[in-house]
């Protein structure tokens, strides 16, 4: 069993079902995408940004693990901050042109600036 934690689950009444299996809320995370297969978007993003520049990179299918690599690569790569969370990475910054160039090298083909 995976989360064997007996804390998160007590609310649970003893069950007299061999079968039976706890529910959580949780959903499975997706399994990632292959590089080439990811469909990238690389877009300049200004709203709600108290006027600074970002680069948007959106689009990515697969764990929060992966999704922090891949940030914090391209974050060293181009020498600024940034996060990485809820499918989209954010560099802080207008990099859009290197950003497209290093993702194009990695083996992200599919990646494509807007």
């Amino acid at each position: 069993m995976k989360n064997n934690d007996w804390k998160s689950r007590l609310g649970v009444m003893y069950s007299t079902n061999p079968d039976f299996q706890y529910e959580t809320n949780e959903e499975p995370e997706a399994e990632t995408l292959p590089k080439e297969k990811q469909p990238l978007r690389i877009s300049l993003d200004k709203r709600n940004r108290g006027g600074k520049v970002v680069t948007l990179i959106s689009g990515f299918t697969g764990t929060s693990d992966d999704l922090a690599a891949l940030g914090k690569w391209l974050k060293v790569k181009c020498g600024v901050g940034g996060s990485a969370k809820e499918g989209e990475i954010i560099i802080q910054g207008d990099f859009r042109q290197k950003v497209f160039e290093l993702l194009q090298k990695e083996g992200y083909t599919k990646a494509k600036m807007i």
